[in-house]
């Protein structure tokens, strides 16, 4: 199926069938991300227990995020 034929599907709906559509959507995708940040969570710490990471000042973690925003904001958007 394509994203436009999705759409025509969608937009054949009544109002309050379209609503409840989107607010499913929107919290399915929420979970979906909750579910990504978990797992890179436990890839990040899993690879720190492997010596793979090392400890870090805040500071040069903060530089560096904040160079990563101004190179490109729409990453973390």
């Amino acid at each position: 199926m394509t994203l436009d034929l999705a759409i025509d599907t969608v937009m054949q709906l009544p109002s309050e069938q379209q609503e409840m559509l989107i607010e499913i959507i929107r919290q399915r995708h929420l979970e979906n991300r909750r579910h990504e940040m978990a797992r890179d969570a436990r890839d990040a710490l899993e690879a720190f227990h492997q010596g793979k990471l090392r400890p870090q000042p805040f500071a040069d973690i903060l530089a560096e995020l904040r160079q990563v925003l101004e190179e490109d904001p729409r990453e973390f958007s």
